[in-house]
């Protein structure tokens, strides 16, 4: 395998998306990830955004499982079980997101693992926390995001609370999984050393929300969405979004008085505010004439040639063709065994000595045998496991 993180191995023993895109991410940067599912599949792969489906595949899966091997256990049978430790005792990291304690009740606790395998890296991610009054309760992007205040930071003031359309307490904390993965191994290339780490989407959700939750903390001004478009509960005039003649526009903290001029509005001449609290959406309102007499295109061209802080807003198709976006390669693909030609976004990331790679999804239990190869079981124990339902296989 190559990329930076070729020969790091983890146990994948996570669902859904906060642990399956942080390992995924990790896939792409060369670590071989093994897919630890139950003989039905990730929860994934029974469910997708839009519920959708590619010839039987979900594309909620395929979106977030690329680039790993896939073996189907249940860990409920002892030889379950014990192919899995195998298979952690071979591993540098472990990457679970169970609801606490499950895997303490399936006999693979840390305090346990820690004691067979002092070197590994165990990352527990869940909705809430590994204790406290949250703990018996079940976790999810939409309840992280609803306890942790952000509905309110969202849409326009006198609509209810608004959440956001894409799972960003998810994709937060997979990004926090990878830091606190990266960092632990750093540790342990150093001391030795293995260690526990936990995340939950409270959390990271938080953290997202650090600049705004911060303002509140000291100065107990709770965030007053705009009623007018306002690009931000806490930011003034003129950030905000704006409809042309063909379609809209978005402006950063830029004066009032120079948007003002460039779009033909009079009545700021000599407003070099970038940030006006006060009457905010009055402003706007003022300035949202001057927008509208032009397409989106022509306000971009003045803009640029002005160092304006302004951007065309794109629909997907309209981003899909973006000149930027095609030339950074973000979108990209791979052929599956079922799906064909799938397209998706690519790593974010560039590496000038390790390139990351985009590999296919596996198909569940596509490589079972193989791993089970790897861990020193014969054919002939493999088979058995087999018929015994232990294990899952589906070949490509």
């Amino acid at each position: 395998m190559s990329g930076a993180l070729a020969g790091l191995r983890i146990a994948d023993f996570s669902q859904l998306v906060q642990g399956p895109n942080a390992t995924q991410m990790l896939a792409d940067m060369g670590a071989d990830v093994v897919k630890i599912e139950p003989l039905h599949g990730d929860w994934q792969r029974n469910w997708s955004l839009g519920d959708a489906y590619i010839n039987g595949e979900a594309v909620s899966f395929l979106t977030f499982n690329r680039g790993k091997r896939s073996i189907a256990l249940n860990l409920k049978h002892p030889a379950g079980k014990d192919a899995a430790l195998k298979i952690i005792k071979s591993s540098d990291v472990l990457l679970e997101n169970f609801r606490p304690g499950v895997m303490d009740r399936l006999g693979l606790g840390y305090e346990f693992l820690a004691g067979v395998h002092p070197k590994l890296i165990y990352c527990a991610s869940c909705g809430w926390g590994q204790d406290g009054p949250y703990v018996e309760r079940p976790g999810q992007d939409l309840l992280a995001q609803a306890v942790a205040g952000v509905l309110y930071l969202n849409g326009k003031g006198g609509d209810p609370p608004s959440p956001v359309g894409m799972g960003i307490a998810d994709l937060t904390a997979s990004f926090h999984i990878v830091s606190a993965i990266l960092a632990a191994v750093y540790h342990r290339d150093r001391s030795g050393e293995g260690q526990r780490i936990d995340i939950n989407l409270l959390n990271s959700m938080l953290t997202l929300a650090t600049q705004e939750t911060t303002l509140y903390l000291n100065t107990g001004s709770e965030p007053q969405r705009s009623a007018n478009g306002i690009g931000h509960p806490c930011v003034g005039a003129p950030m905000g979004i704006y409809r042309t003649s063909d379609g809209h526009i978005v402006i950063a903290m830029m004066p009032i008085g120079k948007i003002a001029e460039l779009v033909g509005v009079e009545g700021f001449e000599g407003n070099e505010s970038r940030n006006l609290m006060e009457n905010r959406d009055e402003v706007k309102r003022k300035l949202e004439p001057g927008f509208a007499r032009k397409t989106t295109a022509e306000l971009m061209d003045i803009f640029m040639r002005a160092d304006m802080w302004a951007a065309p807003v794109n629909s997907f198709s309209t981003m899909e063709s973006d000149p930027q976006v095609r030339h950074n390669h973000t979108i990209t693909s791979f052929d599956h065994p079922k799906v064909k030609n799938f397209r998706t976004i690519g790593p974010p990331i560039q590496f000038s000595r390790t390139p990351s790679a985009v590999k296919r999804p596996p198909l569940l239990g596509e490589h079972s045998r193989e791993i089970l190869t790897e861990l020193g079981y014969s054919t002939n124990e493999i088979d058995q496991l087999f018929r015994e339902k232990v294990i899952a296989e589906n070949r490509a």
